[in-house]
């Protein structure tokens, strides 16, 4: 799986994630590096935004409820013979460390999207 170099950023209601940051940081990391190996920890990149209260919306009706989370992972986990399990392990990875850390009640509202990239489109350290 060391084809895929995982970035995630997040956004939560501000009022959820003040003070759990570091907390829901390593659950992310730990949920991520659970699906792809420890080889993974040092290359995972998290980015947490906090998003006001009002501006989180569901049906129309604003919430304090709802995730979303992007995962960038290179293209290559989608070509890989177990991609469907592979992604559903992410998707199921990452909504319970929100969920964890945050509260169960986020579960239903919380949104996993996996976003690929080929591999001469993204770049670690220059590489």
């Amino acid at each position: 799986m060391r084809s895929t170099v995982p970035h995630l950023t997040a956004h939560l209601p501000d009022t959820r994630l003040a003070g759990n940051e570091p907390e829901l940081v390593t659950a992310l990391t730990e949920a991520i590096v659970g699906v792809y190996g420890e080889w993974a920890r040092p290359l995972v990149s998290i980015r947490l935004s906090g998003v006001p209260a009002g501006r989180f919306a569901q049906g129309g009706v604003p919430v304090d409820t709802g995730a979303s989370v992007t995962l960038g992972v290179r293209s290559g986990v989608f070509e890989r013979p177990d991609a469907a399990e592979i992604t559903a392990r992410l998707g199921a990875a990452l909504t319970d460390a929100i969920t964890s850390v945050l509260g169960e009640e986020l579960r239903p509202g919380t949104m996993v999207e996996l976003l690929a990239s080929p591999p001469e489109r993204t770049f670690v350290g220059g590489r």
